[in-house]
């Protein structure tokens, strides 16, 4: 993986019409994803961090009380529960991105929550009470900035109009709500099979 690679996702997101067209047209679909893994890493990386190691002015969490891997499932299921309803949508709706594509853009997007927020784990540890405006500005920034390239990444990838990436968007997280409570129904589902058979189990070993 040459250095062009590596500083591709910075060209993304400042030149994201350019940048999600070649990504699905021009560049090699192997590297990218390799990319896109190395991208959603960083991100679950900088979460955790963050929770852990941002000054206390900021931090909402309690680093003592804090799980690790909870939240990097926060970071996990979300790109995962999007990359898979967004799919769906689409196939039944003219789109012409694979899930591949799909997952590859939306990792691309993820740039600026791991640019932007990563360097405050450690400034947030030096500001005031008065200077914590602009740690939450630059976290809103970051936000609209993802939303907008996962907007022109969507777009591309599929060959929509705005018009209609706008609604695919909110199909696509209305969708994620209907995933979510049918993975919730299936987990709780199995928790009750599971509890029914130990019960049975230890009514087989308590009379025998």
């Amino acid at each position: 993986m040459n250095s062009d690679n590596i500083k591709y996702p910075f060209h993304l997101t400042t030149h994201p019409f350019q940048g999600f067209w070649d990504l699905k047209y021009e560049r090699n679909t192997r590297i990218d994803l390799t990319i896109s893994f190395f991208i959603l890493l960083s991100l679950m990386v900088t979460n955790v961090l963050s929770n852990q190691y941002a000054g206390f002015i900021v931090n909402i969490y309690n680093p003592e009380e804090m799980n690790s891997l909870m939240e990097i499932v926060y970071v996990l299921i979300p790109v995962l529960f999007w990359c898979t309803a967004n799919w769906s949508l689409t196939t039944l709706m003219d789109g012409e991105g694979k899930f591949v594509e799909i997952f590859i853009a939306t990792c691309f997007a993820l740039v600026p929550l791991v640019m932007i927020n990563f360097p405050w784990i450690w400034l947030s540890n030096f500001i005031s009470m008065q200077e914590a405006m602009f740690y939450y500005l630059s976290q809103s920034f970051a936000v609209i900035w993802f939303f907008f390239l996962i907007f022109v990444g969507n777009m591309t990838v599929h060959q929509y109009t705005p018009s209609k990436t706008v609604g695919t968007i909110v199909l696509t997280i209305i969708a994620m709500g209907f995933i979510a409570f049918l993975c919730l129904l299936f987990f709780s589902l199995i928790q009750q099979i599971i509890a029914f058979f130990s019960v049975i189990y230890q009514e087989i070993v308590f009379r025998y």
